[in-house]
């Protein structure tokens, strides 16, 4: 497994402090982010997910707990939108250049809105995905919303 991918060039190039875990990542689990916290030993509120989504028809990353939920209507009100859906597996691939389950905020293909769960701000430090199957990065949660310039927001379900 490589540990250089675009989203740890970005987290480079931004110099962000950040170190590399890696973990035995499991296709047929049912929640990924679930199944991250259990393989690296973390509690799932540190852990975040990374979620693909539209918002009047616009992609948006959303950036929350593994073991939360997002609600649509807040994160159509946390966009600046009207109504809010999860994006198909495939075309999430096609607008962030990573496979489902190794999707990153950082570095993706074209940058679009990302909205993080405000709850997230409250760790020291949090996991997110590295942009790779069985890969996250941890760093400060402060680091991701400034990184990709995140709204903060309550979008929990």
């Amino acid at each position: 497994m490589s540990k250089v991918t675009p989203a740890t060039r970005a987290l480079t190039a931004a110099g962000v402090a950040f170190t590399v875990n890696t973990y035995d990542y499991d296709p047929d689990a049912e929640s990924i982010g679930l199944q991250a916290a259990a393989a690296l030993g973390e509690d799932p509120g540190r852990v975040l997910k990374t979620l693909m989504a539209l918002v009047d028809g616009k992609p948006v990353c959303v950036v929350v707990p593994s073991d939360q939920e997002v609600s649509m209507k807040k994160l159509a009100a946390a966009a600046g939108g009207k109504s809010a859906q999860m994006m198909k597996p495939a075309e999430a691939e096609r607008v962030t250049g990573y496979k489902v389950g190794g999707i990153s905020p950082f570095g993706q293909r074209k940058p679009v809105q990302t909205v993080i769960e405000q709850s997230a701000l409250a760790h020291d430090l949090v996991y997110i995905n590295g942009g790779q199957r069985g890969l996250q990065v941890r760093l400060k949660p402060a680091n991701v919303r400034d990184v990709v310039k995140a709204v903060v927001a309550d979008v929990l379900a």
